[in-house]
């Protein structure tokens, strides 16, 4: 299966790190929210420095009735938009195989509201900055996981297409059969270190990873980890990487919260700006996920509760 054109809904950071990348393999098409950045991307091009050099040419529009059909949709906005970013696409392009690539669990329910696509589920830690409106750093090159969203009919070969179209285009991408098990690995480090992040004011460092005196932040990551570790295990979830691990893996160059480098996970990216946080879809996500399944989760739910009391205090605001 080839996929000669591609729409990406979201020009953030990791939307723009696919369309640019992409763009060297198939047609891209970009939807934004503003016209301005369309405008922008349309005349110059999209550039992407760091791990990758180069400016790719693509096309952006701000409502999807301009876009053309196309054979593949990948959604790269936040958990908390994919909503209002899919609704416009009710009806177009439904041939199409349409990827969601985010943070959290539940956003393949939410597109399947409006359409009945094939769906691909993806998690990354690939990361980057957004510079302006057409420019990324690409910081962390790490793989793009993807498999099959069974209940969308779409098979693994499909998926391993995509997969394919991401390697040919330079970017990692490894293809699961069942991807579950990543997902809960991913949501489980994201529940606890986005979240600590965004109440605490620190990026991602290795005070997220010390236990050596009792008033160690890592005791908080550890024990938090340690209950969505109890919650998948109760699901019958066989993690594809131990949250813990990866935390530690993560933060092994041994920053300080003052380090230029230190990752800015995106839920503290969101309080900086005053924007509404993705934790719905992450700790509140696996809060759900305990309560139906009779685990007790009281430290996940109290930075969920926590988190929650930020968002409410911001007007709502949705950035692309």
């Amino acid at each position: 299966m080839s996929f000669r054109r591609v729409v990406v809904i979201g020009a953030g950071a990791i939307g723009s790190l696919c369309a640019g990348h992409l763009a060297s393999q198939a047609e891209v098409w970009l939807l934004v929210r503003r016209s301005e950045q369309a405008d922008l991307l349309n005349a110059e091009g999209l550039r992407i420095t760091g791990k990758s050099d180069l400016v790719a040419e693509v096309r952006a529009v701000t409502a999807a009735s301009d876009l053309p059909d196309v054979d593949l949709c990948i959604v790269a906005t936040k958990a908390n938009h994919v909503d209002r970013a899919v609704a416009p696409m009710r009806g177009h392009s439904p041939t199409a195989v349409v990827m969601t690539i985010q943070n959290g669990l539940g956003t393949e329910e939410v597109v399947r509201r409006y359409g009945t696509w094939r769906i691909a589920s993806a998690v990354t830690f690939m990361s980057g900055t957004r510079i302006d409106d057409r420019h990324v750093e690409y910081e962390l090159d790490t793989a793009t996981w993807m498999g099959p969203y069974r209940p969308s009919g779409i098979d693994l070969d499909t998926v391993t297409a995509i997969g394919d179209l991401f390697e040919a285009a330079g970017l990692r991408a490894e293809v699961l059969a069942d991807l579950r098990p990543a997902q809960w690995s991913k949501l489980i480090f994201n529940s606890a270190v986005n979240g600590v992040a965004s109440l605490t004011d620190l990026p991602h460092v290795s005070l997220f990873a010390r236990r050596d005196r009792d008033t160690d932040l890592g005791h908080l990551v550890y024990e938090l980890m340690a209950e969505g570790k109890a919650v998948a295990a109760a699901a019958g979830i066989e993690l594809w990487e131990d949250p813990w691990e990866m935390n530690v893996e993560a933060v092994s160059r041994g920053q300080t919260h003052d380090d230029e480098y230190a990752h800015v996970p995106s839920m503290l990216a969101d309080v900086r700006a005053g924007r509404q946080t993705e934790v719905d879809f992450i700790t509140g996500a696996l809060v759900r996920e305990a309560d139906r399944l009779g685990v007790p989760v009281p430290l996940n739910r109290a930075l969920w509760r926590m988190v929650k009391a930020r968002d409410r205090s911001y007007d709502e605001e949705v950035t692309t």
